[in-house]
């Protein structure tokens, strides 16, 4: 048995089977008390570009799940000419100057740390990149850097309370939740109070967001861009390592965007994504009726192409379906993508390297390592 279907058991030994052997059954099956499943990846891409069918509002979507917690002013609850303008208004924090000085100010020190551990003996990577991803946050939130740890902990609190088979969370777990995200939001309505550009809630502002939409963006940026880095960046190790293609990269560093995005595919880091049916409408020959949900299984829909193989193009319907499509695609995907290349480009330097030791984490909302250890040599 492979690594990555260690994890992917690991974190839901029935969901996962039972989401993969629907898909092989049919591309869009429903499925009581989920909703009607969708795992082909050109019917998921077609559902992601038609919000006035299928919305991040409504009965079992995203909306359900958040709301309660984040508030109304979120980019993941909000859909129409609000989540356009609010789109727009946050785009400035993620041109490539943006990303760039971002990226300086915050994953520098972290990266370099990494290279240091690196030379010296064996290294964990799972929390480094709790380290970094925190850092991250604490940036986006206006916390001091040594809050890391404390702040990726509050991230991972309010992500961890999601199920599959539950469309909505319950009043114990709201209450949590909102406890954790007030740790990072207090700051950052500090930060925002007092409007230095520096910070990026003061660039919010700066860039003509309400208060209440800058904490909503804070709040979509933790929950999106927390758990997903932590899972995909020790996989995207492993999986090179695994495969040979580590020292491959390492000496020819024009596929870098190749494995990145190869590994996306295998990976998986947003394995499903929802879907609220606004109007009767079909999914793949299925008929469906305002108020259904739709579960787009993007783990069946991408992994569907076969094994890793950073050689085989990508068809336009898998492309980049893992930042999903249409009017939500990822905003915060030039910053993730330098993320993901300043570990990578580390890691990278230091081959060649193996694999030492490793461990899968059991019943995780997003399979990853829970250790992951390498040593140069």
């Amino acid at each position: 048995m492979n690594w990555e279907l260690r994890l992917q058991l690991a974190a839901h030994p029935l969901a996962y089977p039972l989401v993969r052997g629907l898909g092989r059954i049919a591309p869009v099956v429903r499925v009581p008390r989920v909703g009607v499943l969708v795992s082909d990846a050109g019917i998921a891409k077609r559902v992601l570009n038609d919000p006035a069918h299928f919305t991040k509002t409504g009965p079992g979507s995203p909306a359900d799940l958040w709301t309660p917690v984040v508030g109304p002013t979120v980019l993941l609850n909000m859909e129409g000419s609000a989540h356009a303008e609010l789109r727009r208004k946050l785009s400035g924090l993620f041109t490539p100057r943006s990303v760039a000085d971002l990226c300086a100010r915050v994953t520098d020190e972290p990266v370099k740390r990494l290279r240091d551990d690196l030379a010296a003996g064996p290294v964990d990577l799972v929390p480094v990149v709790r380290r970094l991803v925190g850092a991250v946050i604490c940036e986006l939130v206006g916390l001091a850097p040594g809050e890391a740890v404390a702040a990726h902990a509050a991230g991972t609190a309010i992500t961890s309370m999601i199920r599959l088979g539950r469309p909505s969370l319950t009043p114990a777990q709201v209450r949590h939740g909102r406890q954790a995200l007030g740790t990072l939001t207090r700051p950052a309505a500090r930060a925002y109070a007092e409007g230095d550009p520096a910070t990026v809630p003061g660039r919010m502002r700066e860039l003509g967001l309400t208060e209440e939409e800058a904490l909503g963006a804070v709040a979509a940026f933790v929950l999106t861009g927390t758990e997903t880095l932590v899972s995909y960046l020790p996989r995207l190790i492993a999986l090179l390592h695994d495969t040979g293609w580590l020292n491959r990269v390492a000496r020819d560093r024009v596929r870098t965007d190749d494995v990145i995005a190869e590994a996306l595919r295998v990976t998986v880091p947003s394995p499903v994504m929802l879907r609220s049916v606004a109007a009767d409408t079909e999914v793949g020959g299925v008929r469906v009726r305002a108020g259904d949900r739709v579960v787009i299984a993007t783990v069946s829909a991408a992994r569907a192409l076969g094994d890793f193989d950073p050689d085989r193009p990508h068809p336009p319907d898998v492309r980049q379906l893992w930042f999903g499509a249409g009017p939500h695609f990822c905003l915060g995907m030039p910053l993730a993508h330098a993320e993901i290349r300043a570990v990578l480009t580390a890691v990278l330097d230091a081959t060649p390297l193996s694999v030492v030791d490793r461990k899968a984490a059991r019943k995780v909302l997003l399979p990853c390592y829970e250790r992951l250890v390498v040593r140069r040599g």
